[in-house]
């Protein structure tokens, strides 16, 4: 992967709302922190006067030229070098950031509980980032200068651009250059066909590369959130690609894009979904067992269903993979995590109900809001002020073709977080079975990204310890999503492992072996040991009772 492609890839990290099983903190939790604030200043004037004093005195240092405050190597805003040289620029950055420091400092001394304060700190971070001088057409030297350069071209094309979001994009600057892309055409390019379709899901059966196949197929289960075909991006991006090629028959499954008429679609109808597809699969390859592998919020939607199936004595599984997914998440595992409450999970679940759909763009917009320097501001300067297109990245494509998540199955993922059922195993009834994953023999593997602050590697590694059978997990290097499409020829990639699976993880990684290469390469190892004896190729896809409907990506893709 180029340079270029590296940092669009962390960028996709950054932007990616595919697998936050949390979906969604609702608006009021963080507008009741401003009120919270507010009462807690008039309870303690002086506490305010003493902070604002403080800011006072670093104006004056700075209109006297002695002020040190500089920004952070990593902050991009402020690379130009008009912030270093020229004083009237450089003292309108140190005003911004005694500014940020001040109301940091302030907010650090209010008497807040943990989560009020979280809250607090992140709604003024919001005000602070969007004050920043960068962010206006005077207060930013480098879109004066390209409007300069470019004799106002630059302001006339960032006006385009922001008509264009207005009118298209619900106001949200664009994180994307859309127009090169098209699904189909140049993604998802793997030649398949959809075998079998229902209301809810579509199967895809994918040709065979090579003259002889592994008799026990693999059997994708994707997230509910976003397309499927982050699995085939592009030949070199595609896990399909490359599965194939290695001689294993591949099926994946493409939900459906759910809307309001949807809204009763619940975990047990998506859990009932799998199972149907999976049966047309083992009847079209003429296989009992399947190679299963689940991606994030895909993954709790697996476990789950592994549980029910053990449940029930039913033996179909061979092997099981999870891909950065977290099934006993915890407050302190990330900052989304540490922003919600009960009250907040009710309000989100009552907002999803009302309207039948958790709509993936206000998702999205939410998501953007919480990170406002890297997701909306970033874009407005490079989009409206340097009058520049946002980047064409084939990942950053795909975050953006976000789908609905249905009121029902966004209500049981909420549940899932209150009751904890996979931590407290043998505990929660669902589908007429408790909940337990120790029941499930099957050999698991589970991968998880060094740098994923959606699922971070930590809390994914706690399912090792809720399997009942053999478990391998592997440490990827990346975020969320480079993790995941981190092909061998990647010149970058490398993953860690450890034999053992002691109880704290930073035990497994002091103890663990760093290899280049991809992880791709090391699971497809483990896979081939699991996926029974070579055998003729089919010549054809789907069999007499299934044959193929359409070619894939199929239809639902497209909704």
């Amino acid at each position: 992967m180029a340079n270029t492609d590296h940092n669009l890839g962390k960028k996709a990290d950054e932007n990616t709302i595919a697998m936050s099983p949390l979906v969604g903190l609702p608006r009021e939790e963080l507008l009741a922190a401003i009120g919270t604030v507010l009462k807690e200043t008039a309870r303690h004037p002086i506490n305010f006067a003493r902070h604002a004093g403080t800011f006072g005195k670093d104006v004056v240092d700075i209109v006297r030229g002695k002020s040190e405050l500089g920004p952070e190597p990593k902050d991009k805003r402020f690379k130009d070098p008009t912030w270093a040289f020229n004083p009237v620029y450089r003292a309108g950055m140190q005003s911004w950031m005694a500014l940020q420091k001040g109301l940091n400092n302030w907010v650090d001394d209010l008497e807040l509980a943990e989560l009020e304060r979280a809250r607090a700190q992140i709604v003024l971070n919001m005000i602070t980032d969007a004050l920043s001088p960068t962010n206006s057409l005077i207060g930013n030297p480098a879109a004066l200068k390209r409007a300069y350069e470019t004799g106002g071209l630059s302001l006339v094309k960032g006006l385009k651009n922001a008509y264009g979001d207005i009118v298209h994009n619900g106001g949200m600057p664009s994180q994307v250059d859309k127009r090169p892309f098209k699904v189909g055409e140049n993604l998802a390019l793997s030649e398949g066909a959809v075998v079998y379709r229902t209301e809810m899901a579509e199967l895809i059966q994918y040709k065979p590369q090579t003259p002889e196949v592994y008799e026990i197929p693999v059997f994708m289960v994707p997230p509910q959130i976003n397309k499927f075909y982050v699995s085939d991006l592009c030949p070199e991006l595609s896990l399909v690609n490359y599965l194939t090629q290695l001689g294993h028959q591949v099926f994946i499954i493409s939900w459906r894009n759910p809307t309001k008429e949807h809204a009763h679609w619940g975990l047990a109808d998506y859990i009932r979904t799998v199972t149907e597809l999976s049966d047309v699969a083992m009847k079209i390859t003429g296989q009992k067992k399947l190679n299963v592998t689940g991606a994030c919020s895909g993954g709790i939607t697996v476990s789950t269903l592994l549980s029910n199936l053990a449940a029930e004595n039913d033996e179909r599984v061979n092997t099981v993979t999870l891909q950065v997914c977290v099934l006993d998440p915890r407050r302190t595992d990330s900052e989304m995590g540490s922003l919600v409450n009960k009250r907040g999970l009710e309000l989100a679940r009552k907002r999803s109900a009302k309207k039948g759909v958790l709509e993936g763009s206000d998702l999205a917009r939410m998501f953007a809001w919480l990170r406002p320097n890297d997701l909306v501001w970033n874009y407005v300067v490079n989009n409206y002020l340097l009058g520049e297109d946002p980047p064409a990245f084939n990942i950053l494509f795909w975050n953006n073709d976000s789908t609905n998540l249905t009121a029902a199955l966004h209500s049981d993922y909420l549940a899932l977080y209150e009751r904890q059922p996979f931590a407290n195993q043998g505990t929660v009834d669902f589908m007429g079975n408790k909940i337990d994953l120790r029941k499930v023999k099957a050999d698991t593997f589970i991968v998880a990204g060094m740098t994923d602050h959606i699922t971070p590697w930590k809390a994914c590694y706690r399912t090792t310890h809720l399997m009942g059978g053999n478990v391998k997990f592997v440490l990827s290097a990346g975020g969320h999503i480079q993790a995941l499409l981190n092909p061998p020829l990647n010149p970058k990639a490398k993953f860690y492992w450890n034999e053992q699976n002691p109880d704290n993880p930073e035990e497994w990684l002091a103890g663990a072996s760093e290899k280049k290469g991809s992880w791709w390469d090391e699971w497809a190892v483990w896979l081939s040991e699991r996926s029974g004896a070579p055998k003729p190729a089919p010549k054809k896809l789907g069999n007499r009772k299934y044959p193929p409907i359409e070619a894939a990506p199929g239809s639902y893709v497209f909704e």
